[in-house]
């Protein structure tokens, strides 16, 4: 009995040894998987930290580009705005400066005043081409203000002598002249009044 005892005692130790060798093996599998999903947490964890930074660099990038485009469309415009403006008030203050002009010279007409504009319209005629002057046959002058018969005369008798030609000339008025003498023809043109002299400086003072 004693013997029978003695073996159930050391079978029972065995299973008990067997038993805690298997416990022991199983917690050090659980400590094992669980100390695989603490770094695989801390891998993640890293891995959106990076992700979140990353994407938090490239929206300040974003942003600071997309704010350095607005600065500068904002400069543009204010740039483009700032030339329009000055452009329009030069534009302005050019055709001011030149109704004030027209307003001026309108008050200076006169026999003399014409006899003036019909002695630089006589030069301008010589400066043209041969061909062009003898090629003349009919003319229209046109004056700002009607020509006295003696006027018309002497008119067409310069103007004649400049085109070295006897054309057929017929008298016109257009007050917007202002001042001097137009010539017009099938072919020719040839313009020296306040109006043309006034566009000329308009025109001048538009592209300063």
């Amino acid at each position: 009995m004693i013997e029978q005892r003695r073996v159930a005692a050391q079978k029972g130790l065995a299973e008990a040894e067997e038993k805690n060798a298997k416990a022991d093996s199983e917690q050090a599998e659980i400590t094992k998987t669980r100390d695989g999903f603490v770094q695989e947490r801390d891998t993640i964890l890293a891995k959106a930290h990076e992700t979140a930074e990353e994407a938090r660099k490239a929206r300040l990038e974003e942003a600071a580009k997309e704010a350095a485009s607005l600065e500068a469309a904002a400069k543009t415009a204010i740039e483009t705005e700032k030339a329009e403006a000055e452009k329009a008030w030069a534009e302005q203050a050019s055709r001011l400066a030149v109704e004030i002009a027209q307003r001026l010279a309108a008050r200076l007409d006169g026999p003399l005043v014409r006899a003036a504009f019909l002695e630089w319209l006589v030069g301008e005629i010589r400066a043209l081409p041969d061909s062009e002057r003898q090629s003349v046959t009919t003319l229209e002058a046109i004056s700002a203000t009607p020509l006295a018969s003696d006027e018309q005369e002497r008119t067409r008798q310069q103007i004649g002598e400049a085109f070295g030609a006897s054309p057929q000339i017929t008298f016109a008025v257009d007050g917007g002249l202002i001042a001097g003498l137009e010539l017009r023809g099938p072919h020719l043109a040839v313009s020296n009044s306040w109006r043309a002299d006034l566009a000329r400086i308009l025109a001048e003072l538009a592209h300063v």
